[in-house]
């Protein structure tokens, strides 16, 4: 399914749409076949990752990576290199961090730095849901982990869209994975946390405007999603910090669900660690992750 071109949206004015893309790195996988634990070993991750980049001028985004990746097939210095050889479709299509070339990912970066964009992410140790998974299992033997990730991605899906980031009018375009579209899980997740903010506040939020699932090659917010992932991903997989120092000045929040709260004096302990500009996401505040050896 080819999703239709993202309409341009102007930045700062008053009646500018907010544009929220929306990606997830990592696996959901926690079994192989016969109930073989392969969390963290190699080709499955250790952490699950979704999150979603704010853009107010998707034309200039998009305007901007256009020209860059057209400077970059011309260039001799890239001559040769196979991921921009349009024939297998990858830099040359669209801009993806885990294949693009450090040259490349240097270029892209430093672009999208110069963007109005706001980063927010959940964070999921897949090693504590293997935990839950199995306690649940004892206590139902009926129980299945959803193999196809459905558990675990509506779940971060609502917490992701539960916490309020602006409050104007909005759309979402999210990217779509296998070849099943997962427009209405993605609308149940998020009209399921509208209800519990409402119930909660008093208040009803505005709901998008539109829900696109498309594929990166038709939206540079997915693409530029996908390197803000793709640095978050390579601090919890392996923790390697300079991709995600570079992106932090953009970040708004990452919410690990299971990093361990610090409990403050007269307040009840959080479910969850929310990492922001007050309290910095480094090795130090969220110990335990990262692995120099692990290939993703």
């Amino acid at each position: 399914m080819s999703a239709p071109p993202v309409k341009a949206y102007v930045a700062n004015e008053a009646d500018a749409v907010t544009t929220w893309f929306v990606d997830e790195a990592g696996d959901p996988t926690l079994f192989a076949k016969g109930g073989k634990v392969v969390v963290a070993t190699e080709g499955c991750s250790r952490f699950f990752i979704e999150g979603k980049l704010e853009c107010r001028d998707v034309a200039a985004l998009a305007a901007d990576l256009d020209r860059l990746r057209a400077e970059l097939l011309t260039d001799p210095y890239f001559k040769g290199v196979p991921s921009l050889d349009p024939a297998r479709e990858r830099t040359a299509m669209n801009f993806h961090a885990k294949d693009d070339p450090a040259e490349v990912r240097f270029l892209v970066f430093r672009l999208l730095a110069k963007h109005e964009l706001r980063f927010v992410a959940v964070v999921r140790d897949k090693l504590k849901l293997l935990d839950y998974a199995s306690q649940r299992r004892r206590i139902d033997p009926a129980y299945r982990y959803d193999p196809n990730g459905h558990e675990l991605y509506d779940e971060l899906t609502r917490r992701l869209f539960s916490r309020l980031h602006g409050y104007g009018e909005h759309r979402v375009v999210f990217a779509q994975r296998g070849h099943k579209p997962r427009t209405k899980a993605f609308l149940d997740a998020i009209e399921h946390e509208d209800q519990a903010f409402e119930a909660t506040f008093g208040l009803q939020r505005p709901k998008p405007t539109e829900v696109v699932c498309g594929f990166p090659r038709n939206h540079a917010g997915l693409q530029a999603v996908d390197y803000y992932l793709w640095a978050l991903q390579r601090f919890y997989e392996r923790g390697e910090t300079r991709f995600l120092d570079y992106i932090w000045p953009q970040t708004l929040e990452v919410i690990d669900l299971d990093a361990t709260p610090i409990k403050k004096r007269g307040q009840p302990r959080s479910e969850f660690v929310v990492f922001n500009k007050e309290h910095p996401l480094t090795l130090e505040s969220r110990a335990g992750v990262g692995n120099k050896n692990r290939e993703i």
